[in-house]
């Protein structure tokens, strides 16, 4: 184990999992002395009928002062400041984030608004510019997938500049997560197969990035033990309620640990990916993942091969040989890919040019990648990727996810930067 001779690790939200977590909503609301709470979703979350649920576990009790249910796909900047204008004119006191990672990233922004003032979000971005508590905030979870009910970050588009902004603080980290496995029973198998690679993905570059510490490695190592459990069950039988539940735990400590040990390259592709393309982020995380490992293996071998032991079981790490564990897990993560495709009728995509939009085209032409390759390059995420990656790096990992080919590590330059945990 590599002990690293200093980190930082916070992780201050309280966490309410259970079959019946939702009622405990009322009690925590009056814990706060909050009476007002705008709840801010999304329509497919309201036509699934999910806030419905969170409403009847609430009772009588909560007043609810407004639904704001117009989060687009991507979190906007445009989208945040009309959804914390309708607050104030409500007079609401406070937040219940209800949807996946677009509408908690969204009431993240609403609640720097509201707690700090102004009318446009973009005053914000960046990192340490939120210096002071905000107000309360809990959120629910939809999705499996993003951890954000335990992140420090935001990240919200600016499609004006065709780029994804991050806003990053301790303070963005909500009062209360709430997992209750009814919140995901619904959600269809394509969505519940990226967003599982999604909360791998964190838990993976969690694991072997450079920020990696003994608590976020705790975090992340039983994270990926329950998606590799868990994941393709929960695909195939979405009813199962207790994989429905160790999925929403497996992704809350993926989310805790990524937060305080950050992630790489395979974020940076996947914000690109999605600023430039609009492709939804789940989908970038399961293709880039096993190319962001490829690409890292000389750095940082012996630690990726320590990830077969919770993605595939002792008796599969103990029979495969230390130097072949891991191209094993790289084997693996692209067979995860592939069963999740083949358990998905297809629409789980296993490499870029796969990725169609709502018309049936390709949504990430082979011209795009120069765009997303540049916008890569200023991704904040590199700087605690194992190796460094240039804009030519970029084109080769792009070139061969569009392809679906694994990558050509003979052409990676080597050794320009001293990994340093």
């Amino acid at each position: 184990m590599i002990l690293p001779s200093y980190y930082e690790y916070c992780c201050r939200v309280k966490t309410i999992s259970g079959y019946k977590a939702l009622e405990q909503i009322p009690a925590m609301l009056e814990s706060m002395h909050v009476k007002k709470p705008m709840i801010i979703t999304d329509k497919g979350v309201v036509g699934a009928g999910l806030i419905g649920i969170v409403k009847k576990a609430m009772g009588a009790k909560v007043k609810i002062g407004v639904t704001y249910d117009s989060v687009p796909v991507d979190s906007e900047y445009k989208v945040v400041n009309e959804a914390a204008e309708i607050y104030r004119k409500k007079g609401c006191d406070s937040l219940i984030a209800v949807g996946g990672g677009s509408a908690i990233d969204t009431a993240k922004g609403v609640n720097i608004l509201v707690s700090l003032g102004g009318n446009n979000l973009l005053n914000y971005a960046g990192a340490h510019n939120i210096k002071q508590k905000l107000n309360p905030f809990i959120i629910i979870p939809t999705t499996s997938g993003t951890g954000s009910e335990m992140t420090n970050a935001a990240v919200i588009a600016n499609h004006d500049k065709n780029i994804k902004m991050l806003f990053a603080s301790y303070f963005l980290l909500p009062d209360i997560g709430i997992l209750d496995p009814r919140m995901t029973k619904t959600l269809p198998p394509f969505l519940t197969a990226l967003t599982g690679m999604d909360a791998l993905t964190h838990a993976c570059e969690a694991y072997f990035c450079l920020g990696k510490n003994p608590v976020s490695d705790s975090h992340a190592y039983l994270a990926i033990k329950g998606i590799s459990e868990n994941l393709l069950h929960a695909v195939k039988n979405p009813g199962d309620m207790k994989a429905r539940l160790a999925m929403a735990n497996a992704a809350t400590m993926a989310g805790a640990a990524f937060s305080n040990s950050t992630c790489g390259m395979v974020h940076g592709l996947g914000h690109s990916v999605g600023g430039v393309c609009r492709v939804p982020h789940g989908n970038c995380m399961a293709i880039f993942l096993p190319y962001g490992l490829e690409y890292n293996l000389h750095k940082c071998a012996d630690i990726i091969g320590e990830i077969l032991f919770p993605l595939a079981g002792p008796e599969v790490y103990n029979s495969t040989p230390k130097k072949e564990r891991p191209e094993r897990v790289i084997e693996l993560v692209r067979k995860m890919n592939q069963d999740l495709h083949d358990a998905t009728g297809g629409r789980h995509p296993r490499f870029l040019k796969e990725i169609l939009d709502r018309n049936g085209a390709q949504q990430v032409p082979k011209s795009a990648l120069p765009a997303i390759a540049k916008t890569t390059i200023g991704d904040g995420t590199l700087v605690y990727n194992p190796e460094e990656l240039t804009y030519d790096d970029a084109m080769l990992v792009l070139e061969h996810a569009w392809e679906g080919t694994p990558l050509n590590r003979k052409k990676i330059k080597k050794g320009r930067k001293k990994v340093k945990w």
